[in-house]
């Protein structure tokens, strides 16, 4: 079994700490897919400076998978400034400096890169909307993170993504249980077959297209919650897949609801070190 992620990297920088983490969604998966013992590999573009070398060395020492990935030259790493306060996140900055890289194009050689692995997760932070329909092309299973912003909920986004996917991602802490409960047929009769929305301390909520499925939280103490919905993704899918999952199967409550067991234990966990998954670094200098 492997697994990939696809899209961006960044660096987290904890400002009233003063260190950075590496970090970004399909980073994160990569890792925390890993972690949970399977192989699994990173496909992005690095920047060429101090934060990309960090991002490459944790991911060299965990085992992923990064050699297809290419740099640019003085390309400058996205940088995230946030402070944390008792364990929750306030975002202060998005810098992406002066040659910031642009997301890699997926061509023939990407797409037989791709097809080696069982499944592909994806995120709209990878600003690949206007090529995701090339993965159809391969029977990889497709999953995608839709985040929190609006600007990735609209129709015209939508339509992007959903038909080309096997499992949207959503966070959504602030819509009641009717409201997720009608955006996610929304997003199944866009043409996504499953669709799995969290709610922070809420839980989850995954939709089959027939059926609702409701998840729960490990509640802790959280030194750090970053990376925690990233963690939680993976840990679930993960799951699916030692279950069996294919494009072409359904999954069962069972499977369902024992992912949601296992990604909630695991996500847990994370929260109870700094950063995404570690590998803190003291910040240096300035752009």
């Amino acid at each position: 079994m492997k697994v990939i992620g696809l899209g961006d990297n960044v660096i987290d920088r904890y400002m009233n700490k003063n260190m950075m983490y590496p970090g970004g969604n399909a980073i994160n998966f990569a890792v925390n897919a890993k972690k949970c013992e399977v192989d699994s590999a990173y496909l992005g573009v690095f920047g060429d400076d101090e934060e990309a070398e960090l991002i490459k060395y944790s991911l060299e020492d965990l085992g992923v998978d990064i050699s297809k990935c290419r740099k640019l030259e003085n390309g400058t790493t996205k940088r995230c400034d946030i402070n944390i306060i008792d364990g929750e996140r306030e975002l202060l900055n998005v810098d992406i400096g002066a040659n910031w890289p642009k997301p890699i194009r997926i061509e023939k050689d990407e797409l037989e890169y791709l097809a080696e692995f069982d499944l592909i997760h994806s995120s709209c932070n990878a600003k690949l909307e206007d090529q995701i329909y090339k993965l159809k092309e391969i029977d990889s299973i497709i999953t995608f993170d839709f985040s929190t912003k609006d600007k990735y909920r609209t129709d015209e986004y939508l339509q992007k993504i959903c038909p080309y996917i096997d499992l949207a991602l959503f966070s959504c802490e602030n819509m009641n249980i009717n409201e997720i409960k009608i955006f996610q047929k929304k997003i199944h009769d866009f043409g996504c077959k499953y669709v799995l929305v969290t709610m922070g301390k809420n839980g989850q909520v995954f939709f089959d297209g027939n059926k609702y499925y409701n998840g729960k939280v490990k509640l802790v103490n959280p030194v750090d919650t970053m990376g925690a919905g990233d963690s939680f993704i993976a840990a679930f899918i993960v799951t699916l897949l030692r279950f069996g999952w294919k494009d072409n199967n359904k999954l069962t409550e069972n499977e369902i609801l024992s992912a949601f067991e296992k990604a909630s234990n695991y996500s847990a966990d994370i929260c109870m070190i700094e950063g995404a998954y570690g590998y803190g670094k003291p910040i240096k200098e300035k752009r």
